[in-house]
């Protein structure tokens, strides 16, 4: 489905702010030589997802609604965990968290609607736009995936298999992209090139901790 110049500019909007925030972590990364998790990382995947949800709403696109509903409010969790929030006003906390409720709210409101538009569409068949949610569930997933291994060791990181499935993910919505003819999809995973370098360093790091032989005793613990 062919749609007005300015809906992709929207998406490559959404697109840019993902892949600035990405090429800022790789950035300060590579100058640290280990994966480095900056508060301004999150920052911008929270603006980005807001672009990203306008742009699969013109777009009429599912998918990539479902994938920014995965990852949005664990956004929010990483900025607040890092204690950014103390510096912002409440009222953008909360219009930012209810930006994806008025999202629900206009799909609840005319469900038949939504149904025939968006999950009916005749330019996205039932198999690829099932393809479509695959490739942003397990895009997405690295986001959980970060949850759950930083609220365990209660601090925000972004382990190795946050990047795994980063990789797998990009490489999944760059076919759908081509596929659905959405060239700002498969031309905006350019990030897939950071996630491969921050899935090195990851590596490379591990590498390094099993090599490294532990400290000595110290005379207090003989």
């Amino acid at each position: 489905m062919d749609s007005p110049f300015w809906v992709y500019l929207i998406g490559l909007a959404g697109m840019g702010i993902y892949g600035l925030r990405i090429l800022i972590q790789w950035y300060l990364s590579e100058k640290s030589h280990q994966v480095e998790n900056p508060g301004i990382y999150w920052v911008l995947a929270s603006i980005g997802a807001i672009v990203l949800y306008v742009y699969g709403w013109l777009r009429k696109d599912f998918s990539i609604i479902f994938g920014e509903s995965v990852g949005y409010y664990i956004y929010m969790w990483n900025i607040s965990v890092m204690g950014m929030y103390k510096k912002v006003p409440r009222i953008v906390i909360v219009m930012q968290a209810l930006f994806p409720v008025c999202i629900l709210a206009l799909i609840v409101q005319d469900w038949p609607t939504f149904v025939d538009t968006f999950l009916h569409n005749k330019d996205v068949p039932l198999w690829l736009l099932l393809f479509g949610v695959l490739a942003q569930f397990v895009y997405e997933i690295r986001s959980v995936y970060q949850l759950v291994y930083s609220y365990r060791r209660k601090q925000s990181f972004l382990p190795l298999g946050h990047w795994v499935l980063a990789v797998i993910g990009s490489a999944m919505i760059i076919t759908y992209g081509i596929i659905r003819h959405d060239w700002v999809l498969a031309i905006g995973q350019f990030s897939i090139v950071f996630s491969i370098r921050n899935l090195m360093i990851c590596l490379a790091e591990e590498r390094r901790k099993r090599i490294t032989p532990p400290p000595p005793p110290s005379s207090e613990d003989a």
